[in-house]
Protein backbone atom coordinates (compact mmCIF):
# COMPACT_ATOMS: atom_id res chain seq x y z
CA UNK A 1 0.00 0.00 0.00
CA UNK A 2 1.20 3.43 -1.09
CA UNK A 3 0.95 4.88 2.69
CA UNK A 4 2.13 2.47 4.26
CA UNK A 5 5.44 2.87 6.53
CA UNK A 6 8.97 1.19 5.53
CA UNK A 7 9.59 -0.68 8.38
CA UNK A 8 12.79 -2.43 8.85
CA UNK A 9 14.35 -4.34 11.91
CA UNK A 10 17.84 -5.59 12.55
CA UNK A 11 19.38 -7.19 15.76
CA UNK A 12 22.82 -5.41 16.52
CA UNK A 13 25.81 -6.72 18.37
CA UNK A 14 25.90 -3.86 20.82
CA UNK A 15 24.01 -2.63 23.73
CA UNK A 16 21.75 0.12 23.70
CA UNK A 17 23.95 2.69 25.02
CA UNK A 18 26.52 1.30 21.99
CA UNK A 19 23.38 2.03 19.67
CA UNK A 20 22.09 5.48 20.89
CA UNK A 21 26.21 6.59 20.78
CA UNK A 22 26.56 5.40 17.25
CA UNK A 23 22.98 6.60 16.22
CA UNK A 24 23.71 10.44 17.89
CA UNK A 25 27.30 10.75 18.23
CA UNK A 26 28.30 12.95 14.71
CA UNK A 27 32.09 11.42 15.49
CA UNK A 28 30.90 7.83 15.14
CA UNK A 29 27.46 8.66 13.25
CA UNK A 30 30.03 9.81 9.96
CA UNK A 31 31.69 5.69 10.05
CA UNK A 32 28.28 4.32 8.72
CA UNK A 33 25.39 7.60 8.00
CA UNK A 34 26.37 10.87 7.04
CA UNK A 35 28.89 13.76 8.59
CA UNK A 36 26.59 15.92 10.44
CA UNK A 37 29.02 17.92 12.53
CA UNK A 38 27.56 19.32 15.61
CA UNK A 39 24.76 16.79 15.79
CA UNK A 40 22.48 16.68 18.94
CA UNK A 41 20.04 14.64 19.78
CA UNK A 42 18.15 17.26 20.73
CA UNK A 43 14.12 18.06 20.02
CA UNK A 44 14.22 21.14 18.23
CA UNK A 45 17.69 20.74 16.52
CA UNK A 46 17.63 21.38 12.81
CA UNK A 47 20.26 19.01 10.61
CA UNK A 48 20.80 18.98 6.66
CA UNK A 49 22.75 17.37 4.37
CA UNK A 50 23.10 16.43 0.72
CA UNK A 51 22.26 12.75 -0.69
CA UNK A 52 20.92 10.96 -3.56
CA UNK A 53 20.68 7.97 -5.97
CA UNK A 54 23.71 9.45 -7.69
CA UNK A 55 25.94 11.81 -8.39
CA UNK A 56 23.32 13.66 -11.04
CA UNK A 57 20.55 13.25 -8.63
CA UNK A 58 21.72 15.25 -5.19
CA UNK A 59 19.17 16.05 -2.70
CA UNK A 60 19.11 18.81 0.38
CA UNK A 61 17.95 16.95 3.32
CA UNK A 62 15.96 19.14 5.93
CA UNK A 63 15.32 17.48 8.81
CA UNK A 64 14.45 18.33 12.40
CA UNK A 65 14.35 16.11 15.78
CA UNK A 66 11.19 15.14 17.11
CA UNK A 67 11.66 13.31 19.87
CA UNK A 68 14.88 11.70 21.56
CA UNK A 69 14.65 9.13 24.46
CA UNK A 70 18.09 8.18 25.71
CA UNK A 71 18.68 4.20 24.58
CA UNK A 72 15.46 3.82 23.45
CA UNK A 73 13.63 6.11 20.19
CA UNK A 74 15.15 9.01 18.15
CA UNK A 75 12.67 10.52 15.76
CA UNK A 76 12.78 13.75 13.12
CA UNK A 77 11.31 15.02 10.53
CA UNK A 78 12.54 14.68 7.05
CA UNK A 79 11.83 16.52 3.69
CA UNK A 80 13.53 18.19 0.29
CA UNK A 81 14.32 21.57 -0.24
CA UNK A 82 12.35 22.90 -2.91
CA UNK A 83 9.96 20.41 -2.78
CA UNK A 84 6.69 19.38 -0.95
CA UNK A 85 6.07 17.02 1.53
CA UNK A 86 7.50 15.81 4.76
CA UNK A 87 8.23 12.26 6.39
CA UNK A 88 9.18 11.21 9.64
CA UNK A 89 12.16 8.93 10.81
CA UNK A 90 12.40 6.93 13.83
CA UNK A 91 14.93 5.13 15.15
CA UNK A 92 13.60 2.70 18.64
CA UNK A 93 16.00 0.74 20.66
CA UNK A 94 15.14 -2.66 22.56
CA UNK A 95 17.69 -4.29 24.24
CA UNK A 96 18.31 -8.07 24.62
CA UNK A 97 20.63 -9.41 26.15
CA UNK A 98 23.81 -7.90 25.21
CA UNK A 99 22.57 -7.09 21.79
CA UNK A 100 19.86 -4.48 20.88
CA UNK A 101 16.68 -4.77 18.57
CA UNK A 102 16.44 -1.69 16.06
CA UNK A 103 13.47 -0.85 14.57
CA UNK A 104 13.51 2.03 11.73
CA UNK A 105 10.52 3.49 10.28
CA UNK A 106 10.16 6.28 7.99
CA UNK A 107 6.40 6.97 7.21
CA UNK A 108 4.93 9.57 5.39
CA UNK A 109 6.92 8.97 1.96
CA UNK A 110 3.65 9.71 0.16
CA UNK A 111 3.62 13.50 0.57
CA UNK A 112 6.70 13.59 -1.79
CA UNK A 113 6.12 14.47 -5.48
CA UNK A 114 5.98 11.59 -7.63
CA UNK A 115 9.72 12.00 -8.67
CA UNK A 116 11.36 8.47 -9.24
CA UNK A 117 14.05 9.86 -7.13
CA UNK A 118 11.39 9.49 -4.38
CA UNK A 119 9.95 6.27 -4.85
CA UNK A 120 9.62 4.22 -1.64
CA UNK A 121 11.78 1.44 -3.33
CA UNK A 122 14.65 3.87 -3.18
CA UNK A 123 14.08 4.25 0.17
CA UNK A 124 13.71 0.45 1.09
CA UNK A 125 16.78 0.30 -0.42
CA UNK A 126 18.77 3.24 0.97
CA UNK A 127 17.28 2.14 4.31
CA UNK A 128 18.24 -1.21 4.10
CA UNK A 129 22.18 0.02 3.22
CA UNK A 130 21.96 2.35 5.85
CA UNK A 131 21.02 -0.55 8.68
CA UNK A 132 23.28 -2.90 7.14
CA UNK A 133 26.23 -0.14 7.24
CA UNK A 134 25.29 0.39 11.27
CA UNK A 135 24.96 -3.46 11.97
CA UNK A 136 28.31 -4.06 10.24
CA UNK A 137 29.99 -0.99 11.68
CA UNK A 138 28.82 -1.92 15.05
CA UNK A 139 29.86 -5.80 14.69
CA UNK A 140 33.32 -4.89 13.74
CA UNK A 141 34.18 -2.58 17.12
CA UNK A 142 33.20 -1.17 20.31
CA UNK A 143 31.73 2.59 19.84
Amino acid sequence: MKNEPIVIERKLNATVDEVWKAITDPVVMKNWYFDLPGFKAEVGYEFSFTGGKDENNQYLHLCKITEAVKNKKLSYSWRYDGYEGSSLVTFELTPDGNSTLLKLTHEGLHTFPANPDFAKENFVQGWTEITKALQEFLSKQSV
